[in-house]
């Protein structure tokens, strides 16, 4: 039985973490706990572990979000850590970045936003645990092999075998460690190789990086958005520098 995702939400002001929760809440996911002070968060996440915090950068009192996040990562803790703020600095924004957060929400929550960015850490988490099985069981000896190209496809181990996919036929992959994630419409994959070595093998300008966890098949898109582009559905992160990079291809086309 696959094991729920829990989210903690770390916010001084109730009113807000209690519309945060519920907005969760209706979306099906569990909120196991709304936490006003850092040192409340800390003391709940070494009891109860939950999978993501949602953590307000400006809380009042000794320690604020960031300084709270610092002591979740220094007790090894393997929460995802999402920020939330209404007005950050560049000063401020730069600490924050240090506590390796996944993602910055900005008040006022819009829930269409909580959405896309609950979605996409959720994937996340579930695409760890599954690297995790893989990790605990012996890999067959070809999966230590790179993958395969072949002009228009290539090759990768999967279950003991190699599986034929057709380069056009990949939506997006996603980096998680050591380890990536091939998807296309209907089928994923787990490669035991690094994302930079998949992106390096499909050197073309077809597929673009955008984000450090993300490279995506631009002729797979279907949507753009200020922060997002749309495959099959799927929300997926993109950074300014990726966007210019993207309407440069996409004009050339």
């Amino acid at each position: 039985m696959t094991k729920p995702i829990t989210i903690l939400v770390v916010e001084d002001e109730m009113i807000i973490g209690a519309k945060i929760s519920l907005l969760l809440t209706k979306l099906g996911y569990e909120v196991t706990g709304i936490v006003p002070k850092g040192e409340e968060a800390i003391l709940y996440i070494q009891q109860n572990a939950p999978d993501i915090v949602l953590l307000d950068i400006h809380l009042r009192g000794q320690m604020d979000g960031i300084d709270t996040a610092r002591e979740i990562l220094k007790e090894g803790h393997k929460t995802v850590l999402i920020y939330l703020t209404a007005n950050t600095d560049e000063e401020t924004f730069n600490r924050a970045k240090q506590t390796r957060p996944f993602a910055f929400l900005s008040k006022p929550i819009q829930p269409q936003e909580l959405q896309r960015t609950i979605e996409l850490t959720v994937e996340r988490i579930l695409v760890q645990r599954e690297v995790n099985l893989q990790e605990d069981k012996p890999l067959p000896q070809e999966t230590n092999e790179e993958l395969m190209l072949l002009q228009d496809r290539i090759f990768v181990s999967s279950k003991n075998k190699l599986v034929k996919i057709f380069i056009n036929d990949i939506l997006y992959l996603v980096a998680e460690r050591s380890y990536c994630q091939i998807f296309t419409k209907d089928q994923q994959f787990i490669l035991s190789v690094p994302l930079k070595s998949v992106e390096h093998k499909l050197q073309t300008a077809q597929f673009l990086r955008v984000h450090r966890s993300y490279l995506v098949n631009i002729k797979a898109i279907d949507e753009i958005s200020q922060n997002y582009v749309f495959i099959n559905k799927k929300a997926i992160p993109m950074v300014e520098t990726a966007k210019e990079e993207l309407f440069k291809r996409l004009n050339k086309v």
